[in-house]
């Protein structure tokens, strides 16, 4: 069995008597370990598909089970849980805590689930949890900003910060939501290579990459395009490394 199976999977929106089709009967398999880039415009059903997977929104219809575990009809309670042990989340516009210098942030996210220790319980030691983060944020090459608030870090490093948030929580699946869609090319190919380098088989970690940007797209393992909330295309390639993508 697939890691993600999504089955028929529909999601309206409605706004006043405007009724919008987000998702209309989606189906889809992914692999543990695979970087898929879900493609397509803006209003194509990118971020609402990526949202199900994460337990950030509930379908209308249809189904989401993640490694067997049926997201789309779990309790508050056991979503919340749910997103705690195997989600991480990059945002477009990082949403970073503007009161949290740079390795707080990281702090935060990973004092909400603990260090997992070799008996395989967490720990939530605030010298642990620290140490983690800076192992992350040296990871995303920011040692020496760490204590830097997010007013005072340029935007490329504000979103190498929300990678090393997300990742520090070391989850099974990372979800990028237009990652570099707030970046210049330069930054915003750093940026692809350090999640590159961080996730995907080598890590285990399965990763969903929206983008609007079909330069992002041989990145992919699986490339994925979306148009009026229904696949579109949905193919295998060999993937391109971040360091060779030009846009």
């Amino acid at each position: 069995m697939a890691f993600i199976v999504i089955k028929e999977l529909s999601k309206t929106y409605s706004l006043g008597e405007t009724k919008t089709i987000a998702l209309n009967g989606i189906n889809l398999e992914i692999d543990r370990g695979e970087l898929v880039i879900l493609y397509g415009p803006s209003g194509a059903g990118k971020t609402t598909l990526l949202n199900m997977i994460g337990g950030l929104d509930i379908p209308d219809s249809g189904e989401v089970t993640v490694d067997e575990i049926p997201v789309s009809s779990l309790s508050a309670k056991w979503l919340t849980a749910y997103r705690k042990k195997k989600i991480g989340v990059v945002f477009q516009f990082f949403n970073l805590l503007s009161r949290l210098n740079a390795l707080e942030n990281i702090e935060y996210a990973i004092d909400l689930i603990g260090v997992k220790q070799e008996n395989g319980k967490p720990s939530f030691k605030s010298k642990i949890i620290r140490e983690k983060a800076e192992e992350y944020i040296d990871k995303v090459g920011l040692k020496d900003r760490m204590h830097h608030f997010p007013t005072q870090l340029s935007g490329g490093e504000q979103q190498r910060v929300s990678i090393a948030r997300a990742l520090a929580k070391e989850p099974e699946i990372l979800l990028a939501d237009e990652p570099t869609g707030n970046l210049d090319y330069q930054i915003g190919r750093n940026v692809l290579e350090i999640m590159e380098a961080m996730t995907g088989k080598a890590q285990n970690r399965t990763v969903l990459i929206v983008t609007h940007n079909p330069a992002i797209c041989p990145l992919g393992d699986r490339v994925v395009r979306l148009s009026d909330g229904k696949v579109a295309e949905n193919f295998t390639q060999k993937y391109t490394p971040a360091k060779e993508l030009y846009w």
